[in-house]
Order: C-alpha cells, then structure tokens, then sequence
C-alpha cells in the first residue's frame, strides 16, 4: 500500500481535510486499494479530534472526518510513508532538516499542482475560512494528482485519465 501523509501544524485543520479530500479522489480513481492519505503534525498534541468547523465543511463535501485524531510527526511514521506533502513552507524545512535522508520525499502540497506557496491555517477562524482552505486544497489535490502519484508509483496512473492521454506523460 502506498501511503501519501499530509502535514500541517497541529493535525486537526488543514492536514485531516488534506487526507479526506485525497482519499476520496483516490477512491474517484479505483485506486483506494493501492493507495492512501493519513496525515500528521509538527506540533501535534495526540488525541484531539479534528476541528470542528474542519469537520462541518468536511461534512458539507460529503466526507467524515469526525474519527480522526491528531497525532505528532515521529520517526516511524516518516519511515513509514512514501511522500510527505506540508502546508507550509516551515513544516517542509523542519522535516528536510530533522530527517535529511527523506528530503527527496518530501514536497508542499502546492508544488504538486503549480508554484509553491504556504497554504494558510484556518483554525480559530470560521466555517468560511475553512470552507475557503477546502476548496483550495481539493483544488491543489486535483491539479496535482498525476504529480503526486507519478512521484510514488506512475504505474497507479494507468487507465486513470482515459479521456486524457496527455496527463499520463
């Protein structure tokens, strides 16, 4: 199984949604049996549940998001993974310093779908601000789609875009 993580900072806004949107991308795909987002945060207190206005526009888009629990970046999971794709700029630095070998694997998520930029964090705002950052990240997850996978596995884009050749090369 090839396990995409998303990270932001405390794993209950940006990160939960990011993982919830690309899953059911993957799932759009038929690909749910070969690949899947979790996520994870750099300051990260495990436990808490995902934000609750995070979890209303989830709602809103059809995908629950009500069982995830935060949880902090550690060595297994970074090990564990194939591509690691941050919100921010400072969460891709910190990553790339704190594990060098893996700096090859890890990406913004906007780099995926065109120029990089720190996708901002909606918490302590409201149901508008995220709703905002939801649009944007299914936005950076459906430009970037055959980006993301052609870093993990380009054989997972057979077939996928039968209507356009041009995204398999």
């Amino acid at each position: 199984m090839i396990v995409i993580l998303f990270i932001c900072t405390a794993n209950i806004a940006r990160s939960p949604m990011a993982a919830a949107l690309f899953n059911k991308k993957i799932a759009e795909m038929g690909l749910s049996d070969q690949c899947q987002a979790r996520s994870a945060g750099t300051w990260a207190t495990d436990g808490a549940p995902a934000a609750h206005e995070g979890r209303k526009v989830m709602n809103e888009m059809g995908l629950d998001t009500s069982g995830h629990r935060s949880r902090g970046v550690t060595r297994e999971i970074i090990y564990n993974v194939d591509l690691i794709l941050t919100m921010e700029e400072g969460h891709k630095e910190a990553l790339q310093i704190e594990y060098p070998e893996k700096k090859d694997i890890i990406w913004l998520l906007s780099e995926m779908a065109g120029p990089a930029y720190s996708i901002p964090d909606p918490y302590g705002k409201g149901s508008g601000d995220f709703r905002e950052i939801a649009v944007e990240l299914e936005n950076h997850i459906e430009r970037g789609i055959t980006n993301i996978l052609a870093r993990v596995d380009s054989s997972l884009l057979e077939g996928s875009f039968p209507d356009h050749e041009e995204l398999r090369n």
